[in-house]
């Protein structure tokens, strides 16, 4: 599992920050090859996939961004590496929360250009935990640029980083 950074030991990671519930419904925004998807299912998660281009089947074909479900479909939503490449963060966050159960959580890793906290709370979350990993991302960006396969003309130019973040929707009276 290499396609963010971290890898396995960052997504095992999230799931353990998110305190998930057995058997909870997870879906995983932007899944490409479907490897999160798979463990979340070999860990006894009712885990579900979407991305624009499935690379498993495992993964449905779908749009994070117009995701094909209900509102309140799922306990959880993990996305990583997947919002920024959206083009609009915003909406994705927007898109997780509307998708989300009362009291869902957000279990997110992706690179930000300003403070990812702001958005997070604009979109209805409370975080729950935040941390930085722009150190690691540099180092597997780095060698992606080496190995001829990282989209350097798609990255804003200036000052970024990359965090890992849970975040819990609250619940629609307010309260948590």
């Amino acid at each position: 599992m290499k396609s963010h950074p971290g890898g396995e030991e960052q997504t095992r990671r999230l799931i353990e920050l998110a305190a998930l519930p057995a058997g909870a419904a997870v879906l995983d925004m932007g899944a490409g090859a479907g490897e999160t998807v798979e463990l979340l299912r070999s860990l006894g998660f009712a885990a579900r996939g979407i991305d624009l281009a499935p690379r498993s089947p495992a993964v449905e074909q779908g749009d994070l961004l117009r995701a094909p479900f209900p509102d309140g479909s799922f306990d959880a939503v993990i996305s990583q590496c997947a919002f920024f490449v959206s083009g609009d963060q915003s909406g994705a966050l927007r898109e997780a929360y509307r998708l989300l159960k009362s009291g869902g959580k957000l279990l997110l890793s992706d690179v930000f250009f300003t403070p990812p906290e702001p958005p997070v709370r604009g979109a209805g979350f409370e975080i729950l935990f935040s941390e930085d990993w722009t150190a690691l991302w540099k180092e597997y960006y780095l060698e992606a640029l080496w190995r001829g396969d990282a989209p350097c003309c798609d990255i804003p130019k200036g000052r970024s980083s990359y965090r890992l973040l849970i975040g819990r929707k609250e619940k629609q009276d307010g309260y948590l």
